[in-house]
């Protein structure tokens, strides 16, 4: 491992199973969500929205909403006018992107259900939504794109002066795919398809806004608050130094919570507007209409094989409906999935045909390990058709061709157009797969359809690696305070990972002090100078390393100043002291600057059983599997595994946001939208490998957020088919619902 500061692991804090310090505020009640912030004169937002998914906008009446009693604003975007700018997009700028950016409120015309076209902020919230149904919208209803068939059929145009529905496309490749294909003693070609879903956390989307005349306050950023503190200043022409964002606890963010939507922008202008602090909460079903989906992909893919099951070749093409219009990571799952379709298999010639399209749905952003959910799925459940028409073993095929630890680091090329060639920097494949394997029991468990008191069981297995440490640098303040405790600022965000309490373990055992000497505060704007947020795993590899040297750099220079004595030897967990009270305050600001991605990589392994009458599946067991470099919190870490894992396993069953041909949202509410509960669970085993630790970082740690969901719906449709193995069904879609299954052993009992 090139890491010359890594923190030292005799009498360590990191490593060990560290309870959650910040769970004391959750559990007590005292945690200060978006909606508890306390304000004087509080004024309450509600935001119209469109019931249409295309129509013009022939007129907007707003006098009678204006005239009730109570209410202070109503705006259209007439009322803003210059101010409302296209929303830029954060990550993944593929070419051609850029024309379909939207409008924080619409003008002319809505392109899907839930546009925003008004706002009204009145006394009480309740007043605020009385006065919505006040105002009168004149629309002039257009046919609507619902599909990506329809889309590239150019039915409609969901952007007249694009005169294309197709957002963006290209091609990439390595090697010599066609040649390999053309000499191929096997090939198999499906058409897969992923289903449209989102993050569902538990608290939806809100913030409160505050002018005094010369500065901007906003309470509820999640995420990436210095990249929307950008665009808002950008959007309302102040300079960044007059707005601050301050983060509060939250109830859940998965990806879809923290980007800059439209409310970011209008909420902060009706503030500057009435001279009064402006709240807005949305309820679950404008959540679900509005907040960003994902998911929706098509993939054909053809796999090349050797009879013995060698991967000679692979090539697809995929295409992603991106909804109405291009949000900030909007571009990112599409590039992902192109980029890890080849997986953690051997492939030298691959091919990928990107394309993505604009539908008159609600846009699509990221959503918990982006586009490798959905390549997982394509290229796990591909391979497994192919062993079964070659009549081999899905574990030995996979066994065959993993990338060998030998051939580390191994070149993947450039498969994202607009990013540099990259390469996987270290791991053992096998050893993955082989622990995962015995975990579960896998040579003893009943499979192959075999029927145990009326349920049919089967097993599925999937392979993956996986990203992350996304952004270019991380900053980190250390401020020793007089009274021997420290305080630890991060431009990371948090969102229920446990950052307080790992941040605090890094510091600790680089300063030799105990855990109780620290407090941790992070993603406000008010905290250091510049911060890249939480996003692609990046809290603990970025941020993490930002506070390591940190930590350090304080420390020497406390040593500087003769109030810290260096020790030969590291002091026990039990035997340190904090430091002495000191005369002033001393601080420490560093930016950390990445050294690359890490990648980390695992397999998943499921166990089911299946009603053959109505096509209920149970999860019997399941194992996720990852190598996360060095485990910063093992009880932490395994938490975010577990907690995938179900997200994974609930996504891949229920999860599905559901339009009609008209491109109108049916599931608008949990009693449509069906997501899995504690009492759905199913007993998750994780495990976290630390056999490769990353040499690209001073902790020599991966990220762990993502590897227990993007593997779930590929080792489950395995399993599942595994089972079901009599029907010979494909399951090349998701989600495999107990109605869907039941349908196709309906229809395959109808054909034997």
């Amino acid at each position: 491992m090139n890491a010359p500061d890594k923190v030292r692991l005799q009498g360590s804090l990191t490593g060990t199973p560290v309870k959650r310090v910040e769970d004391r505020r959750f559990l007590t009640g005292t945690a200060c969500f978006t909606d508890d912030v306390p304000f004087e004169r509080l004024a309450h937002a509600a935001v119209l929205r469109s019931p249409h998914p295309n129509a013009r906008i022939v007129a907007i009446d707003c006098a009678a909403a204006r005239a009730l009693p109570g209410v202070r604003l109503v705006a259209s975007a007439g009322d803003i006018g210059a101010l409302a700018k296209t929303i830029p997009m954060r990550l993944a700028p593929l070419p051609g992107l850029e024309r379909f950016l939207q409008y924080p409120i619409a003008d002319a015309r809505v392109r899907f259900v839930g546009e925003p076209v008004a706002i009204v902020v009145a006394d009480t919230r309740h007043l605020a939504e009385d006065a919505l149904d006040l105002i009168v919208v004149d629309y002039q209803p257009l046919p609507a794109v619902a599909t990506a068939h329809a889309a590239q059929a150019i039915e409609a145009l969901v952007h007249e002066h694009v005169g294309s529905n197709v957002a963006t496309h290209y091609t990439v490749s390595r090697g010599e795919p066609a040649v390999r294909f053309a000499s191929a003693p096997y090939t198999r070609r499906e058409r897969f398809h992923c289903h449209r879903h989102t993050g569902a956390p538990m608290e939806t989307r809100g913030l409160t806004a505050q002018w005094d005349g010369a500065r901007l306050q906003v309470w509820g950023a999640t995420k990436v608050p210095f990249f929307n503190r950008s665009v808002l200043a950008g959007m309302l022409e102040l300079p960044e130094s007059a707005i601050d964002l301050f983060e509060t606890d939250i109830g859940g963010g998965f990806g879809i919570r923290g980007e800059f939507y439209p409310e970011d922008f209008l909420i902060p202008w009706a503030a500057m507007q009435i001279d009064r602090p402006v709240r807005w909460i949305e309820d679950r079903r404008e959540h679900l209409m509005s907040a960003n989906h994902a998911r929706e992909t098509e993939c054909e893919l053809e796999i090349a094989m050797t009879r013995q099951g060698e991967i000679i070749g692979l090539r697809g093409s995929v295409t992603a409906d991106l909804g109405a219009y291009v949000r900030t990571g909007g571009g990112v799952a599409i590039s992902r999935i192109a980029q890890y379709l080849p997986g953690p298999y051997a492939i030298a010639d691959y091919e990928c045909e990107v394309t993505a399209i604009v539908s008159n749905k609600t846009p699509v952003g990221t959503l918990r390990g982006p586009g490798r959910y959905e390549a997982n799925y394509f290229r796990e459940r591909l391979i497994d058709i192919a062993c079964r028409d070659l009549g081999l073993d899905p574990v030995a095929v996979r066994e065959r061709n993993l990338i060998r630890k030998a051939d580390m680091p191994y070149a993947i090329g450039k498969l994202v157009p607009i990013e540099a060639e990259a390469a996987y920097d270290i791991g053992d494949f096998h050893s993955g797969l082989h622990k995962a394997l015995d975990a579960v029991g896998y040579r003893d468990l009943p499979h192959g359809g075999q029927c145990i008191d009326g349920w049919l069981h089967g097993v599925g297995v999937a392979c993956f690696v996986e990203s992350s440490g996304g952004g270019r640098s991380e900053n980190a303040r250390l401020v020793a305070r007089v009274d021997g405790t420290v305080d630890i600022y991060s431009g990371v965000t948090t969102m229920g990972q446990g950052h307080e309490t790992v941040f605090a373990q890094i510091a600790a055992d680089a300063l030799e002090l105990p855990l109780s000497s620290f407090r941790v505060f992070h993603g406000s704007t008010t905290f250091v100078e510049q911060g890249w947020g939480t996003f692609h795993s990046r809290a603990i590899v970025v941020g993490g390393s930002a506070v390591h040297q940190a930590a350090l750099a304080l420390r020497a220079r406390l040593a500087e100043l003769g109030i810290y004595q260096q020790r030969i030897e590291p002091v026990s967990i039990e035997e340190r002291m904090p430091l002495p009270p000191v005369a002033s305050e001393i601080e420490i600001a560093l930016r950390y600057d990445s050294r690359g991605p890490t990648y980390s990589y695992g397999t998943h392994v499921a166990h089911v059983a299946v009603d053959p009458d109505t096509g209920q599946v149970k999860v019997l067991a399941y194992v996720a599997l990852e190598d996360v470099g060095r485990v910063m919190n093992p009880l932490l870490a395994e938490g975010q595994a577990v907690g995938g894992a179900v997200q994974g396993i609930g996504a891949t069953f229920l999860d599905e946001l559901v339009y009609d041909d008209q491109a109108q949202l049916l599931t608008t509410h949990f009693a449509d939208y069906l997501i899995a509960t504690s009492t759905e669970a199913p007993p998750v085993t994780a495990i976290l490998l630390e056999e490769s630790p990353s040499p690209s970082n001073p902790l020599a740690t991966k990220g762990a957020g993502e590897g227990g969901i993007v593997a779930t719906a590929g080792a489950l449709a395995n399993a599942v088919a595994d089972a079901l193995i009599e029907y010979d069904l494909t399951l090349t879609r998701l989600p495999l619902s107990a109605i869907e299954l039941s349908a196709q052993m309906r229809r395959a009992r109808q054909v034997n």
